[in-house]
């Protein structure tokens, strides 16, 4: 199977607004695998992986807590993360997402998860 890069407008649209919202949390970097997914992480760990390839078009995974995977799973266009779905991933076809910023909120939940406590407590100390 051939991996490239997100290269469609659709996909570069959802990189973009996305990079905004990631880009705003403490000592958060992007990064491209192998398998041409963009990822933001921090402390090398990621909390939300994006790619494209498969015929729905681009997609965005997020890390959440099982509570709140719970509860997007209910939701119409929330799927669990094919192969990481049971350590809390939950994804999104960009053709289905009506505003990036609905986002913030499990963007954000994703980078506490993954982020060290000293980051987690730098970053609840800020106003959103």
């Amino acid at each position: 199977m051939v991996h490239e890069q997100i290269s469609s407008i659709e996909g570069l649209k959802m990189v973009a607004a996305v990079r905004e919202l990631a880009m705003r949390l403490p000592e958060v970097t992007e990064q491209i695998d192998a398998f041409g997914h963009t990822s933001f992480r921090v402390n090398d760990k990621p909390f939300v992986i994006m790619g494209e390839g498969g015929i729905d078009g681009p997609s965005l995974s997020m890390k959440v807590l099982k509570t709140t995977q719970e509860m997007l799973l209910t939701q119409e266009y929330f799927y669990k993360t094919p192969y990481i779905g049971h350590h809390g991933w939950v994804s999104i076809l960009a053709k289905n997402v009506t505003s990036y910023n609905d986002l913030e909120d499990y963007i954000r939940e994703g980078y506490m998860c993954a982020a060290p406590k000293r980051l987690v407590k730098q970053l609840q100390g800020q106003p959103r």
